[in-house]
């Protein structure tokens, strides 16, 4: 029996949508990582029950902080980017988090450099808070081993391939290296990862989605816990079609989840038809919920996924909308 609601919502649901193509669904997936992550601060001493953490976020994180917090007796307090909505800044407040939200700002670095430059004047006057470095520690890739686990016990690691947003490099990054430790090192995994245009991750500054950059899979601003020589694939994916993907997958397999697990649905097709005798898993890492009016609202102007195909390019100079593919054979970065 769980102890308390955050190791619930932790937990993946592993869902076969044909005989190649797995979903591992999570209501929050980054819940997973913040509480390994502050169960090991506390067993190390770091902190200590009644001390405050601290970090920035787009949304998804701020809840999951915030629930490991609560579920440990510790205080919240996120800078928050404009996109958290009030749904969640109405939960933020009743689980006692404080959240100092930005303004809104049309330029995604320029709010994330903001928040960053927040943190750090928070932490002079607070030296005694922790600062949780989601972004750039690397700690956050502990929570991933049980999930890896799981997926190995349910899949096998024989030719697998493993798709999902890079985001801070966390979740895809740290189940790949779990899932590659297996059978000493002889496990067949390739990594695919997801970003959106203008993320500065994998190079892809230069090309503007004027639709929006997707929160949550790329940035505007290096993140220190990236491992760049874990990926083998590379995905580019617009807005446009991401909401595609997660248009056909509410209507196809009747999984309802985030804009980021479309565009990684669209890539893991794609993954699953160049290789045939491959398994492959894409991530949903939350639900459909707060995309309902950006996203599933215009399910009528999304275009069918037979009619869109990857851009294959050798050279990032090549990218293009509305989807681009790249081997990156994990080159450094």
């Amino acid at each position: 029996m769980d102890q308390h609601i955050a190791e619930s919502i932790g937990r993946p649901d592993l869902i076969r949508l044909d005989d190649r193509l797995v979903c591992l669904r999570f209501e929050t997936m980054k819940v997973v990582s913040a509480l390994a992550a502050v169960r090991h601060l506390l067993d190390t001493g770091v902190v200590r029950r009644g001390d405050t953490l601290l970090d920035s976020s787009s949304g998804i994180y701020a809840y999951a902080l915030a629930l490991t917090c609560h579920r440990y007796g510790l205080h919240c307090h996120i800078v928050g980017s404009a996109t958290v909505d009030h749904t969640l800044r109405t939960q933020l407040a009743v689980l006692g988090a404080t959240l100092e939200q930005m303004e809104p700002c049309s330029d995604l670095k320029l709010d994330q450099k903001r928040r960053v430059e927040r943190i750090h004047e928070i932490l002079a006057a607070h030296p005694e808070y922790h600062w949780m470095r989601q972004y750039h520690d690397d700690v956050h890739y502990l929570g991933y081993r049980a999930i890896a686990d799981r997926i190995r016990e349910a899949t096998g690691t024989d030719a697998l391939t493993l798709v999902g947003g890079v985001g801070s490099g966390a979740s895809t990054g740290a189940l790949a290296r779990y899932l590659r430790e297996d059978a000493e090192g002889a496990a067949d995994v390739e990594l695919v990862g997801v970003q959106p245009y203008g993320s500065v991750t994998f190079g892809s500054e230069h090309v503007t989605d004027t639709e929006m950059i997707i929160a949550g899979i790329g940035s505007s601003i290096p993140f220190g816990n990236v491992s760049h020589e874990l990926y083998d694939t590379l995905h580019w994916v617009s807005f446009e079609a991401a909401l595609a993907g997660s248009v056909d997958l509410l209507r196809r397999h009747a999984v309802f989840a985030g804009l980021s697990t479309g565009a990684g649905y669209l890539a893991a097709r794609h993954e699953r038809e160049r290789s045939p005798h491959r398994t492959v898993l894409f991530i949903a890492p939350d639900t459909g919920h707060r995309y309902v009016d950006t996203v599933y609202a215009r399910h009528r102007e999304a275009a069918p996924i037979a009619d869109l195909a990857p851009r294959e390019v050798t050279d990032r100079s090549d990218l293009a909308l509305p989807w681009s593919r790249m081997r990156w054979n994990r080159a450094a970065a």
